[in-house]
């Protein structure tokens, strides 16, 4: 069985192209997302090729892929490569949804509200809705 902190903490690798300006794409990609929140660690193996972790409550490979091609990397487009990120892409999404992270900043503090709610403790007023407005 897994931890919770494996399920949150992803381990990817980002293949680029070679027709680019840039020979070393993948060192160039480490320096531009050393400093992104969630980005756990970074390493450019081959020139070609990035291998990361991140913790998908604050970042996911799709942010990561989009922020790479908005600056203009080119990433592996083969078929192998095209199925496997809309796999990772799919299963982070629904993970983050079932998480409640969807379009949330601030998932960590939505997942402690959901559970102080669900947690019986005297800071409950028990009386229906209508009662408490009533007074």
């Amino acid at each position: 069985m897994s931890s919770p902190d494996q399920d949150i903490v992803k381990h990817r690798e980002v293949r680029f192209q070679t027709p680019h300006s840039d020979p070393d794409q993948a060192r160039s990609a480490v320096f531009l997302l050393e400093d992104a929140d969630g980005i756990i660690s970074l390493e450019a193996t081959e020139p070609l090729l990035l291998r990361l972790s991140y913790d998908i409550r604050h970042i996911t490979l799709q942010h990561i892929e989009e922020a790479l091609e908005g600056v203009g990397f080119h990433l592996d487009n083969s078929l192998m490569s095209k199925l496997r990120r809309t796999l990772w892409h799919y299963a982070e999404e629904t993970q983050r949804d079932n998480m409640g992270c969807r379009n949330n900043p601030n998932c960590t503090a939505r997942i402690f509200v959901n559970r102080y709610q669900q947690t019986a403790h005297g800071c409950r007023d028990e009386r229906p809705t209508h009662w408490r407005r009533y007074l």
